[in-house]
């Protein structure tokens, strides 16, 4: 089998979820780094619109199937379908309940379109906004403790290892990528226990581990 090749930066949090998959499932794969901007390396560069012309990470390539994806969402489904037969990290449609497969795919939705975004958004305008906008700011911050909010609920429902209750899934890791960033967004979540204790729990797990120690050592994509 070939490596699989993954696209990625260090600071972002949607390759890394798809990496956490790849360690779960032990499919080997290669990693290059690539700035942000318009640089030879850099997303917005002539190389890597190559390869994504939306100009965003993480992307993926497979050569055993010369399958190319982009999105972390897509990246992860198409790595489950095509390397998870077993359904370790999703529900077996074969045997799952019709709630089942819809829990799946809503929390997936939930974090992808909702919180991600927002936490996103939040880290926008406490880092990297050119001039303070503290409206925007706050907007932000609620929104993505909001966000906590149903989170929290949701674990609290599940019994806390796992955000759903059939046991830990690919949903989790494509929470923990974002809710670990809390801190970088100076959020303040010392009210959702359930939360903390969840991602403590996810955080020590070794693959999650190896995951953030692999990415910041990788090489840059392009070199020079």
């Amino acid at each position: 089998m070939k490596n699989l090749i993954l696209h990625a930066h260090s600071t972002g949090p949607n390759p890394y979820k798809v990496a956490m998959v790849m360690e779960n499932l032990k499919i080997p794969y290669d990693l290059k780094l690539w700035d942000f901007g318009d640089g030879e390396n850099g997303v917005k560069g002539r190389n890597f619109l190559k390869i994504n012309e939306n100009g965003r990470v993480p992307a993926l390539e497979d050569p055993n199937t010369s399958v190319l994806a982009w999105e972390s969402s897509a990246c992860i489904n198409y790595l489950l379908r095509t390397y998870d037969a077993s359904h370790t990290l999703s529900p077996d449609p074969s045997t799952a309940s019709p709630q089942d497969l819809v829990d799946y795919d809503k929390w997936t939705s939930f974090l992808t379109t909702t919180l991600g975004p927002m936490m996103g958004q939040l880290n926008w305008y406490v880092h990297y906004n050119a001039v303070a906008n503290e409206d925007a700011r706050a907007r932000y911050e609620q929104q993505a403790l909001r966000c906590f909010d149903v989170l929290e609920g949701q674990l609290k429902k599940s019994g806390g290892a796992s955000v759903l209750p059939g046991g830990f899934s690919a949903v989790d890791y494509h929470f923990f990528a974002w809710v670990v960033e809390y801190s970088y967004g100076k959020l303040d979540i010392g009210k959702y226990e359930a939360i903390q204790t969840w991602l403590k729990a996810v955080g020590e797990r070794e693959k999650v581990k190896k995951v953030y120690e692999k990415i910041p050592k990788a090489e840059k994509a392009v070199q020079g």
